[in-house]
């Protein structure tokens, strides 16, 4: 480093004629990908439940992934992997968490157990699982045996 007359400071090793000035918006720029990248390992990364992938029809499956990727890179970027079905994406994204893995199932596969505005307390008072995320369909319905999940 070289400080010059004006008070800048030139970097002479790797960047000769650059002061630190000229460098910030490279050095932004590599913070900024660094800090992309790190968050994508924070928010993928976490392999999902086999319900979360054994009851998603394969019809409904979105591609996660690329051409020959591994079972685990799927499962490092968060996503479901099947290789046993051909002409259907191999790494594709899971079904939503539930609070019970009783209740991670395709809205279709849904059982009514209630009635239209039932609450979530009466709900599990039945023994039922409970989502009003998606409108039109049960609310409250019927969970499923963790048994048959796989991957």
């Amino acid at each position: 480093m070289i400080k010059t007359a004006g008070g800048r400071i030139k970097h002479s090793a790797g960047c000769p004629g650059c002061s630190g000035a000229d460098m910030e918006p490279q050095s932004a720029r590599l913070l900024a990908v660094i800090l992309i990248l790190g968050l994508c390992a924070l928010v993928g990364g976490q392999k999902p439940s086999p319900c979360q992938c054994s009851r998603l029809s394969t019809d409904n499956r979105k591609n996660c992934g690329f051409p020959g990727i591994t079972s685990d890179q799927c499962f490092t970027l968060g996503c479901c992997f099947d290789s046993s079905i051909v002409g259907v994406p191999w790494c594709f994204h899971p079904l939503p968490e539930q609070e019970s893995e009783e209740c991670v199932m395709e809205v279709s596969a849904r059982e009514n157990c209630g009635y239209p505005g039932i609450s979530p307390e009466e709900c599990a008072s039945r023994q039922c699982c409970f989502s009003d995320v998606i409108p039109d369909v049960p609310w409250c319905f019927f969970p499923e045996s963790v048994k048959d999940c796989h991957y």
